[in-house]
Formats: structure tokens, C-alpha cells, sequence
């Protein structure tokens, strides 16, 4: 089991701080019998170009399968990949002007145009993160890791995979990139908004997408990609590459006052505890009015709230490992 608070992570390179929310975060083995989530906490992860050089908050969950360390090469790489093409970001924006322009602006105005822009921008950037570690985990031994000479036969690099769910905080934006089955889940008043979609086989667009390159969907107790993998979308996975993508969807929602907090988790939880009962369970441990202190078992209620997450799916019959984000967008530390 792990947990941890945004105040214990810093900005990798030194970001600007400015206040972050307080979030909560718990991984556990659940009913497995091997441990394969992965989680990531980054508050002032970094102030890129692309926000106006104001710092950004990354969260992530990744939930492996066929073992533990493509999630854990996601952990330990993503959010750096991530630096790096931020980094990279202001020549590309700077210069994708288009000679379209001109009619573009006839439908739309200036400050239309330009959040546009910066969406297609941070399209680009992170599509580019998941191509970079969908190749690195082609190079990862479902034994032993990557970059470590095993001399296990070929066949065992690349048959490991994980769904990557990313979430990135501006001050005004919640920018979410998605491949697989975890999910984010907003809280606005009260009200369950899903902010993304679990990459399921029998989704209709997913099914035809992969019918079309000449594979199927079984249908047992539940859909699966050749009957092998519950997700048509995954990092690695090397031998269902044809089937199975890597590229992520996005959605682009704008931050508003009613916004309350996110839950982020693998589908541990999911497939126990409804999206509304998850921000039901939440909401109560956030709006605990006594402050957390020493003597309490949780050091914030985000973090109380991630572990009750947890414990409602274990007692409702979840036999996954779970994993649990949990940021409260009013409170900041």
C-alpha cells in the first residue's frame, strides 16, 4: 500500500510554486496476487510556455497487465517525457500558423482562435509523450523490466502493457488524455461529470475500429480484444499492436466555482463503485469541517477519502488492485 499528500512532492525542475491542491493518493494489491498499478503526484510539475509560463499540476494512474512493469516505466518516465515536450513546445506554437488563417478567423474570433491553438498545441505534445513510451515499453521484458540485459528470450519484450490516464491542472483548464479503462471523475455541485471514457472492446467506434483491421471481440463475462485483453487501447501490449492503440482521447474542460474535486483510479474501482457513489463518499470525507492533525489517522481529508474509495470497492467485492487520486480542487496548501 502507498499514500502520499501534494505537499510532499516538488516541482522535478524547480517550477515556480504557487498553491496547490491538496490531494490524496492510495495504491493497493486488493485481492491480487501481484501488485501492477502505478500512480503519479506531480503538483508544479513545471511552467511551460503553453500556459504562459504559469505552473501546471500532473496527475496520473497507470494499471498494467501481463506484469508490473510497463506501469512502473509509465511512473518513472511519463511525467518527465512530458518536460521534455513542453520544452519543445514554444518553436512548434510559435510557428504553426497556418496560410488558412485568414478564413479560420472569419468564423471564429482572435481569443477563439488562439485557445484553439494552444489545444491542438497540447494535443500534439501529448500524443507525443504516449508515442515515446509506447516504444519504450516495446523494449521492457514482462520479467525483468527495461533496459535490463536479461538475455530472456525476444518473446517476452513487449508483451506487457498498461492503460495511462493523465490529468493536468491549469488555472483555468482540466486537460485529461486517456488510453484504456481507468478514469477521471469531476465533482461540480454535487453532480458525477466523467471526463473520460473507458476504452472498452464492445464500445461501438472501438469494436469497428478493430474489426476492421481484421480482429474480433469475444464476448465471454466480458469483451476482450482476440479473448485476451478487456481494453481495445493500452501502452504496449506488443502483440496485439494491430489491434490494440496507444493513442490517447482527449477532453478540454473549463474550471468553474461549483467545481468541488477529482477522482482518479484504475478500473479496481470502477467496477465496484458507481461514479455517483464515488463522489457521494468523497464529498462527505471533504467536507469534514474538524482539521486533520496529529492525532488523525489521515493527514487530509483527500487522503481519507482515497482510502475509504478503497475500502468501499475490497467491500463490495473488487478483486482488482485499486488505486485512488483524489484532488480537491478548493482547498490548496
Amino acid at each position: 500500500m502507498s499514500d502520499s499528500d501534494s505537499d510532499t512532492a516538488t516541482s522535478p525542475i524547480g517550477a515556480p510554486e504557487k498553491p496547490v491542491p491538496v490531494v490524496g493518493a492510495i495504491s493497493l494489491i486488493g485481492r491480487r496476487s501481484s501488485m501492477e498499478d502505478a500512480i503519479s503526484v506531480w503538483p508544479n510539475l513545471c511552467s511551460p510556455f503553453i500556459n504562459q509560463h504559469r505552473p501546471i499540476d500532473f496527475f496520473a494512474v497507470y494499471d498494467g497487465h501481463c506484469g508490473p512493469h510497463v506501469a512502473e516505466l509509465c511512473r518513472d518516465r511519463m511525467y518527465l517525457i512530458l518536460i521534455q515536450e513542453l520544452m519543445m513546445a514554444k518553436t512548434i506554437i510559435t510557428g504553426s500558423s497556418s496560410s488558412n488563417n485568414n478564413n479560420i478567423i472569419t468564423r471564429l474570433s482572435q481569443k477563439q482562435l488562439e485557445r484553439e491553438r494552444v489545444k491542438e498545441m497540447w494535443r500534439r505534445v501529448l500524443k507525443r509523450c504516449f508515442e515515446r513510451i509506447d516504444e519504450m515499453a516495446f523494449d521492457t521484458c514482462y520479467k525483468c523490466g527495461i533496459g535490463v540485459p536479461c538475455g530472456c528470450p525476444p518473446y517476452y519484450y513487449g508483451i506487457g502493457g498498461s492503460t495511462a490516464l493523465l490529468t493536468i491542472l491549469t488555472e483555468k483548464t482540466i486537460i485529461v488524455a486517456n488510453c484504456g479503462d481507468s478514469r477521471v471523475v469531476l465533482c461540480r455541485g454535487g453532480r458525477a461529470i466523467p471526463l473520460s471514457i473507458d476504452h472498452k472492446p464492445d464500445r461501438p467506434e472501438e469494436r469497428a475500429r478493430i474489426e476492421a483491421c481484421g480482429g474480433h471481440v469475444d464476448f465471454g463475462c466480458s469483451a476482450r480484444v482476440l479473448g485476451i485483453l478487456p481494453m481495445s487501447r493500452a501502452i504496449g501490449a506488443k502483440y496485439l499492436k494491430k489491434y490494440i492503440i496507444s493513442e490517447p482521447e482527449f477532453t478540454f474542460t473549463k474550471r468553474e466555482a461549483e467545481d468541488e474535486f477529482l477522482i482518479l483510479a484504475s478500473d479496481g474501482l470502477w467496477k465496484a463503485v458507481l461514479n455517483d457513489d464515488a463522489c457521494k463518499v468523497a464529498r462527505e470525507c471533504l467536507q469534514k469541517e474538524k482539521p486533520f492533525g496529529s492525532g488523525d489517522v489521515f493527514s487530509s481529508p483527500s487522503n481519507a477519502a482515497a482510502a475509504l474509495l478503497t475500502r468501499l470497492a475490497m467491500g463490495r467485492g473488487s478483486k482488482d488492485n485499486i488505486s485512488v487520486i483524489v484532488v480537491d480542487l478548493k482547498i490548496t496548501s
